[in-house]
């Protein structure tokens, strides 16, 4: 064993030296939550620190180069990015994804067979955001993930090889009945988005969809984003957060959202809506090893995922029970959530949109090829 554990060691600072070299592509992944760069989930940086950035991308080639060494010596996941075989040939398939609402299909899908009667037995296991579900996609840690589509395309616009294989969650397109949305407390001063102008907003993880979209509310109430302090919080922590007066608002989705709500915090903005209309907020994507390696495992798990969220958007009821299942929300609470739509198709006016806004923002430092990322 201590041979191996040095060999593993050899391996990371071997890969570490020569990430270097490509350390171009590592700011696809420049929006890491704290708990991947050796901090905390709930230590709040500021997205406009250069020093927070250096941190986050020491924080990738230490994770990347760790991961790459660990795939190498046999780990637990399936090091080529496809599914280990079970009993029966049921392929054993790990999915990473965000413990809320977005996801509920997935859960329901899983529980109604779905992906059973397709040999595919899942196995689900909870991130941040897509900026820590896509390494752990790449590096053959999970086969699918979860991720908003803001940040897939900061990633594949860096360089990094996945691909959207099957759509997530959309918003309702409705202002003020969206399963989204920017939340302050109570007896906050904040009247509109317009006053969030260099106010501290919480997103769940930084360059990603909520950034951007919470600055296009700001626009849209005629207000100037640039000043905003973005800081990091997953969304469950963010109601007591904002009640704490630790952060002045926050872009909360379900079921934060209504948990927020119900302790007091006023919604003064539907940012998906205001970002594009039926914003594709969402998707599930594979790495392209994967899909180049096992396509027919691709296939499955597509036609299953568009079961299920076929299934979820029928079946309202079912999807706020299933929701207690991998949420801390009481049944209560569960009945007065918003629901955000399941189409099986993605908007592809709405994620034109959000890239629009991204180069804006200078999310991306690159143009990313939408051809290739949702095919």
């Amino acid at each position: 064993m201590a041979v191996r554990a040095i060999d593993v060691l050899r391996r990371a600072l071997y890969v570490r030296f020569a990430f270097r070299t490509f350390v171009h592509r590592a700011n696809a992944w420049c929006m890491f939550p704290a708990d991947i760069r050796g901090g905390t989930t709930g230590y709040h940086r500021s997205s406009h620190s250069g020093v927070f950035m250096h941190h986050r991308l020491s924080g990738l080639v230490i994770a990347a180069a760790t991961a790459v060494a660990l795939a190498g010596c046999g780990s637990s996941a399936s090091s080529d990015g496809g599914a280990e075989t079970g009993e029966g040939g049921t392929a054993q398939v790990k999915v990473g994804v965000i413990p809320i609402l977005d996801v509920a299909p997935l859960y329901l899908g899983e529980k109604k067979g779905f992906f059973k009667e397709r040999g595919i037995e899942l196995t689900l296991e909870s991130g941040q955001g897509g900026a820590v579900i896509v390494p752990g996609v790449v590096s053959g840690q999970f086969q699918f993930g979860f991720s908003n589509v803001t940040s897939l395309m900061v990633a594949h616009s860096q360089g990094v090889p996945i691909q959207s294989v099957a759509n997530g969650v959309a918003s309702t397109g409705k202002d003020g009945a969206d399963f989204g949305g920017v939340a302050v407390a109570k007896d906050s001063g904040i009247k509109s988005a317009k006053d969030l102008a260099g106010k501290k907003v919480a997103v769940n993880t930084l360059k990603n969809i909520s950034d951007t979209a919470v600055r296009q509310s700001v626009r849209e109430a005629g207000g100037d984003p640039k000043d905003i302090e973005f800081t990091e919080l997953a969304f469950d922590q963010m109601p007591a957060a904002l009640s704490e007066g630790r952060v002045e608002a926050a872009l909360l989705v379900e079921p934060a959202l209504s948990i927020a709500k119900a302790q007091g915090a006023r919604v003064i903005a539907s940012s998906f809506v205001d970002a594009a209309p039926d914003l594709t907020v969402a998707t599930y994507f594979t790495s392209d090893k994967t899909a180049r390696e096992h396509p027919e495992l691709v296939k499955k798990f597509t036609e299953a995922m568009n079961e299920s969220l076929r299934y979820a958007d029928e079946h309202p009821d079912e999807v706020r029970e299933i929701l207690g299942s991998y949420t801390k929300i009481d049944a209560k609470l569960a009945e007065s959530l918003t629901l955000p739509r399941w189409p099986t198709g993605t908007n592809r006016e709405s994620i034109e949109k959000l890239a629009e806004l991204g180069r804006k923002d200078g999310v991306f430092t690159k143009t990313p090829d939408l051809d290739a990322l949702f095919r």
